[in-house]
């Protein structure tokens, strides 16, 4: 447990300030400084607005890990001068919680506020978490957790209802973007030295860091330690430099630009056209130039149903459990995730026809709006609708035989529309021959329907 009194503003650096990382020397110590996160502390904004009124109520910071959850916390019990307590749930227990209580009661009776924060309350059990619920109560404390977890599955409702969740987002790379160039001319960063460094070289940077300002600024602290010294003192970060301090080419490779599209759309065909081989390749180009597995996989998740539908049952499962694994593992962990994911998909039987079916009820979808649901399959939950015939002849399927009723169910106007058309790749091949004899069994005597018409 750390103790942290933020009466005293240099107290966070007092211990040889030189010597602490960047990311350390750079934290925002007021709401001007602090950076990101405008949807709570922008102008007229909850967050802000309770800070204003000093109305701070017991919180659950929720977001990804370098987005500024304790700094936040740091700042609020500066302008609350409340006493800021800090510890981890990773390696505190319950006897650290009842001597934080002891301390916060002792505060309270001095009339003194006490900001207890809890990182990563997540990893607290359920005992460990009820165990603030008096102290939240009586207002002896007040509670701030910060977790990377959905606190609707991770925390305890007694104590979650207790608290305001506020959710925190990633950094954008301008925000990124904004706190480099600060850290260069501040003088608890590199302001007085003379750092030489290209506009273009923080954006990569930016981009490199995927929304985390830790990761952001310690990785322009390795670039500027290992920089060029100049005759009069001054460092030079040339492009080469950097590179090598991020150990991957992320300089052709633009999250917003061409390059981003040009790759995704060669995994894409290649696995449309059943090779692995490129597939991986362009997967492994993605991910170590620095792409978000996430959005990887997300696109895995769309090709399953696009191009390989119900040729394959299982494809829709393994590129959902890739994305779960992405959530889970993050890079690199997550690259064999991936990488199992797209050979497996570009190695599954193909088929459009979900793709093709969906896009022609779109289109009759959006142009024939106005086509009534037939009144066989209208729900009848007033006697005023069942004096109107709405669910008159509805066959209730399971009663059959068959398991199917001869009710036509799309609109008069589309009743011989086939949208669905199967192929004959993989499990699909059992459809079709299945939906053929559903369709001959409820229309005999039509044997002239034409696809999507």
């Amino acid at each position: 447990m750390d103790q942290l009194s933020l009466f005293d503003s240099q107290n966070e650096h007092s211990l040889s300030p030189a010597m602490a990382p960047l990311a350390d020397r750079m934290r925002p110590r007021t709401l001007e400084d602090y950076i990101g996160q405008k949807h709570l502390l922008g102008e007229g904004k909850l967050l802000r607005k309770m800070l204003e009124q000093d109305q701070i109520p017991s919180m659950i910071f929720w977001g990804p890990p370098g987005v500024g959850k304790t700094t936040l916390a740091k700042i609020i019990a500066n302008r609350t001068k409340s006493e800021f307590l800090n510890f981890s749930a990773v390696t505190s227990g319950i006897k650290e919680i009842k001597d934080i209580m002891k301390q916060a009661e002792e505060n309270r009776a001095y009339g003194r506020r006490t900001l207890c924060f809890v990182d990563e309350i997540h990893r607290f059990n359920k005992a460990q978490q009820d165990a603030f619920l008096p102290y939240v109560e009586k207002g002896s404390i007040t509670l701030i957790g910060a977790t990377t977890e959905n606190p609707s599955f991770e925390i305890n409702a007694a104590l979650l209802s207790r608290c305001k969740v506020f959710v925190l987002k990633e950094l954008t790379e301008e925000d990124l973007t904004e706190m480099l160039s600060r850290a260069l001319t501040d003088k608890r960063g590199f302001g007085n030295t003379a750092v030489h460094m290209e506009q273009a070289l923080l954006s990569t940077i930016a981009t490199f860091a995927n929304g985390d300002a830790r990761t952001a600024l310690n990785t322009l602290e390795m670039a500027v330690l290992n920089g060029e010294i100049g005759s009069d003192g001054s460092i030079t970060v040339k492009k080469e430099t950097l590179e090598q301090c991020l150990g991957k080419k992320t300089f052709l490779y633009d999250k917003k630009g061409e390059e981003h599209y040009n790759l995704i759309s060669a995994l894409h065909k290649s696995m449309r056209n059943s090779d692995p081989d490129a597939a991986v390749y362009w997967l492994a180009r993605m991910l170590e130039a620095g792409e978000d597995p996430l959005f990887i996989a997300r696109r895995l998740i769309r090709f399953a149903s696009e191009d390989i539908g119900l040729a394959d049952n299982q494809a829709l499962q393994i590129a959902v459990s890739a994305y779960q694994a992405c959530h889970f593992n993050g890079m690199p962990e997550c690259n064999l995730n991936l990488a199992q994911a797209v050979i497996y998909l570009s190695l599954a039987p193909r088929s459009n026809a979900v793709y093709r079916a969906y896009e022609a009820a779109k289109a009759d979808a959006v142009t024939r709006l106005s086509e009534p649901v037939p009144l066989v399959i209208r729900n009848a939950p007033t006697q005023l609708m069942d004096d109107l015939h709405y669910g008159e002849g509805y066959v209730y399927a399971h009663d059959t035989e068959e398991k199917i009723a001869r009710m036509t169910c799309l609109p008069e106007g589309l009743k011989d529309r086939q949208y669905y058309q199967p192929g004959t790749q993989g499990t699909e091949g059992i459809f079709k021959e299945r939906l053929e004899k559903i369709r001959e069994f409820r229309f005999p005597a039509d044997t002239s329907l034409s696809p999507g018409q």
